[in-house]
């Protein structure tokens, strides 16, 4: 079962997961070679549909293509306005953690329940802009909460501390529930990100930006564990 990959995460926490976004994906199989070099827990796959968010990115054949070279969870978040459309084909191509944005769905503990469903952890993610309350209303139905600390969708912003505030709120309401960030994660934001009670941390520009993805890594997991702060 998918499920099982869901534990793995959970016992890797805190953990630090390469979005694939800014790979080289002329070359799908040598980067996952590179990435299983580093020893990544896990990999982070953007789906973007260009309506829900402005730009397009991949769908089923990259996470099938994926899923033929690594046995590594793939932790599929979905910026697409409707979510259930692609989650059993997005399933069936080998995704083990299906996340959906609140702002997408009338109903955020339904649609996890019909996710859950089909044998994979959920997730549900929010951006800074938007209302949290709804993600409070949801998060005892999920696995995982996505803190959005820039706007999906949209590249160059800068890392939003009021994704800190929302990580820190949802820690104190649900000691259990995975924490994840994605948004301007780096050496400088990490430790924060942490310290605010974050368990995994999706990381693009600052491993693919480097020329050597283990050291970036080993990096990168130092200044997690520095629990630095960032001034808000």
């Amino acid at each position: 079962m998918n499920r099982a990959k869901l534990d793995s995460i959970r016992h890797a926490c805190p953990a630090i997961l390469p979005s694939l976004l800014q790979c080289d994906f002329g070359n799908l199989q040598r980067e996952v070679e590179r990435l299983s070099v580093a020893e990544v827990p896990a990999l982070h796959l953007d789906v973007m549909d260009g309506v829900f968010v402005p730009n397009l990115t991949y769908g089923m054949p990259i996470v099938a293509g994926l899923r033929r070279h690594t046995d590594l969870p793939l932790d599929v978040h979905l910026m697409i306005q409707d979510p259930l459309a692609y989650a059993r084909p997005m399933v069936d191509a080998g995704a083990d953690m299906l996340t959906f944005h609140v702002e997408a769905v009338d109903d955020p503990a339904e649609v996890a329940g019909r996710i859950r469903e089909m044998g994979v952890g959920v997730g549900v993610a929010v951006n800074p802009d938007s209302d949290f309350q709804p993600v409070m209303d949801c998060a005892a139905e999920v696995d995982m909460v996505l803190v959005m600390s820039v706007q999906a969708g949209f590249g160059g912003q800068s890392f939003r501390p009021v994704a800190l505030e929302r990580i820190e709120q949802l820690r104190r309401a649900h000691p259990d529930l995975l924490l994840q960030i994605d948004g301007g994660i780096n050496l400088e934001t990490i430790g924060a990100a942490r310290a605010a009670g974050c368990d995994l941390f999706v990381v693009g520009s600052a491993i693919f930006g480097e020329n050597d993805y283990a050291a970036a890594f080993k990096s990168l997991t130092a200044a997690m564990h520095q629990n630095q702060r960032v001034e808000q």
